[in-house]
């Protein structure tokens, strides 16, 4: 499973640590990734996302059939890689 939102295209990001010293060493930033089943009721299926807590605002604001619409558009997934649950 790779660190990236299905929603939003976010994903990790690489920066440094910097020490009292100022030594600098490599580090990742993760995102704040979450798995949640939500029922998509255009085709009557739970499916399951990984996506992030911007992701998941962005669900509720717009709703879920909008956001994957432009999740798709965007390139951000595909629907043969949204996972359907039952």
């Amino acid at each position: 499973m790779s660190k990236i939102c299905q929603i939003t295209g976010k994903k990790a990001m690489v920066g440094n640590n910097v020490s009292h010293s100022k030594r600098r060493t490599k580090r990742t930033f993760d995102v704040n990734l979450f798995k949640k089943k939500f029922y998509y009721v255009e085709q009557d299926c739970w499916i399951s996302l990984n996506l992030s807590a911007a992701g998941l605002r962005l669900i509720n604001k717009v709703g879920l059939d909008a956001a994957l619409r432009s999740a798709v558009e965007n390139g951000y997934c595909d629907w043969k890689d949204i996972k359907v649950i039952g």
